[in-house]
């Protein structure tokens, strides 16, 4: 996957190319939708896909102090967007220029003439510009003079309504993994580098490995069962993971803790992707030790048997 930076200059090879627009955090049902309508357009022309999302996302621009809430880093969409067929992910650095452009300014010398695109493809509720005046009837006005075609996509349904990220984000915060992977069409997962801990775990017999969790929105904290890959392998690697505040140890630190059943290998500093599957509890403190390990051996049988 070829990742473009707005801020330079676009390579001849991909100019003339559908683009796909939007945000696109958690590459989602309706987000397949509008990407690969683009795709196919592109492929019916002869022309190249590229598919355009933001970072950071404009709603952490308005508001820095904004609860984490992404879905997807930029590398897991560039994997997503990969393997929908696109053939380069444009990265649009949401920065007071970005904000400050009109609808104008966006589609004539932004879309048009910096990145030279024949086509553009949103949903029905994209906005753009300064003030979010521009709308998808705005960019095929601004767009039919200059050659270059906009088309919209209207949202995908499901049986309680429209999917979107919102409804994704609400059942991770109620540990509804199984809603959130229809909605996305595979489980939410965070992707971190693996840190040094106080190694607690190892002493008790269960290892796991440290990630911090960034930006992410916060799944419901507690215990589920999850799988596990080291990016760049194959391999995938089953387990039961805590993600929370660590409410039996001091201090509280907000971290993923997956427990990988039957691997004793060295994760420190490398790059591991933890799928979420099932919510199996809600942390919690125990009145000892012995207690919190009882209960951890019921949680891996638990998390072995849905997995299984």
């Amino acid at each position: 996957m070829i990742r473009l930076d707005s801020r330079s200059p676009v390579p001849e090879r991909l100019r003339g190319a559908i683009l796909a627009l939007g945000n696109f955090d958690g590459f989602h049902r309706g987000h397949q939708a509008v990407v690969g309508e683009a795709i196919r357009r592109a492929r019916e022309q002869g022309r190249p896909a590229i598919v355009a999302t933001f970072d950071p996302h404009p709603v952490r621009f308005f508001d820095p102090t904004a609860e984490p809430f992404r879905l997807t880093t930029l590398d897991q969409r560039a994997e997503l967007f990969a393997a929908a067929g696109a053939d380069a992910m444009l990265v649009i650095g949401f920065d007071a220029d970005v904000a400050g452009m009109s609808a104008q300014s966006w589609v004539e010398d932004g879309l048009h003439g910096h990145l030279g695109a024949a086509g553009v493809v949103t949903g029905e509720d994209f906005t753009f510009g300064k003030g979010r005046t521009g709308n998808p009837q705005v960019l095929r006005t601004l767009g039919a003079p200059l050659g270059m075609e906009a088309v919209t996509v209207g949202p995908v349904h499901d049986g309680e309504g429209p999917i979107s990220s919102s409804r994704i984000r609400e059942a991770l915060k109620a540990g509804d993994c199984e809603a959130a992977a229809a909605l996305l069409t595979r489980p939410f997962a965070i992707r971190g580098t693996v840190q040094h801990g106080d190694k607690v775990g190892r002493t008790i017999g269960f290892p796991t490995a440290n990630l911090p969790l960034d930006t992410y929105l916060r799944p419901r904290f507690g215990v589920y069962a999850v799988t596990g890959r080291v990016i760049g392998q194959d391999r995938v690697l089953q387990g039961a993971a805590n993600v929370g505040i660590r409410p039996q140890f001091d201090p509280p630190k907000e971290l993923l803790e997956p427990h990988f059943f039957d691997f004793s290998g060295d994760l420190y500093g490398q790059e591991i992707e933890v799928a979420f599957h099932h919510f199996l509890r809600p942390e919690g403190k125990f009145a000892s030790l012995d207690e919190l390990v009882a209960q951890m051996h019921k949680d891996c049988d638990r998390a072995r048997a849905l997995l299984g």
